[in-house]
């Protein structure tokens, strides 16, 4: 065992996940050690919620084209509900969008997302999520899988993810599952899952899932925040409600993490199918997985430094 695990006392080096400082208690930083994320309750305020929610109906009805954001859709909707929230699943990459945007620079998010990577923070993922009621064919759920292995950059305990629940999310409506512990393991082979017509672009997942781990599922208040680490294993089930379960989250990292060359490793074909996907998108000869995440990662607080 760590020494972590054997003492909870705070002192520069017994945590491995999280560094020294005065906003999170001893037994928080043991949880997260323990098991890979990290719940605090009421955190976004409801005004700020609304506002993300007026925005992504703005995006949705088209009334805003912000750069680069990329819009995912249930096209066999489309010809049924137009443009409307009732066709849009996720809008990624929104760091153009100063409206959404915001929510990476809340300070109240950021204080505890300094607690993972230091004073240096660059937001490199952004997404805000509209999970659609489903049907059978269980379109909109996530497999379980490990964030990580979007990225191409490292170390991994200097990255977490900043999770907002805009409404209750909970079992019916598809809340997160994680399978708490798992960010202690190293980065599993990822590809799509054999599910015949349940698969969306770039929704990888584990190739071999272990059932013996326990699962927890996420239930979460509107505001609610949860901060985990990108090995953490999680995925979300499907949506049972007439309504949309929505949520908006970042995966913030340390200006000082390094990019790393993905050739020979297992996230290899993902850089083909991303570079392939954003050729396409910007009729681009030649792009390289370090240069979309240059395009993707935007600095919201101190210096940047590698990223």
């Amino acid at each position: 065992p760590t020494s972590a695990q054997l003492n909870v006392v705070p002192h520069s080096g017994r945590f491995c996940y999280t560094l020294d400082n005065d906003l999170l208690t001893t037994e928080q930083r043991q949880f997260y050690e323990d098991n890979g994320y990290l719940l605090i309750k009421k955190l976004v305020s409801d005004e700020d919620i609304e506002r993300f929610r007026k925005e992504f109906m703005r995006i949705c009805k088209r009334e805003v084209k912000p750069p680069g954001v990329m819009i995912m859709k249930d096209e066999s909707l489309k010809s049924q509900f137009g443009q409307s929230e009732k066709v849009v699943n996720k809008v990624q990459d929104f760091q153009e969008d100063e409206e959404l945007f915001r929510y990476c620079t809340l300070p109240e998010v950021l204080k505890y997302v300094e607690c993972f990577t230091g004073p240096n923070i660059m937001a490199m993922h952004t997404m805000l999520i509209n999970k659609l009621p489903d049907s059978d064919k269980q379109t909109f759920l996530h497999p379980m899988h490990q964030d990580l292995h979007y990225f191409p950059f490292r170390p991994a305990s200097r990255i977490v993810c900043a999770w907002t629940a805009m409404e209750r999310a909970h079992q019916d409506n598809g809340c997160l599952v994680v399978q708490p512990g798992t960010h202690k393991t190293t980065l599993k082979p990822h590809g799509y899952p054999e599910w015949e017509g349940k698969t969306n672009k770039l929704f990888h997942g584990l190739l071999e899932e272990d059932e013996k781990i326990p699962k927890v599922h996420l239930v979460m208040e509107k505001g609610d925040t949860v901060f985990f680490h990108p090995l953490l294993i999680h995925g979300s089930g499907i949506n049972r409600t007439p309504g949309f379960r929505k949520s908006i989250s970042c995966h913030f990292a340390s200006s000082e993490c390094h990019y790393i060359d993905v050739k020979n490793t297992t996230q290899e074909h993902l850089e083909k199918e991303l570079e392939e996907m954003v050729r396409k998108k910007y009729d681009a000869t030649s792009v390289e997985l370090k240069d979309i995440w240059n395009f993707r990662a935007r600095l919201v607080q101190g210096e940047r430094i590698n990223l």
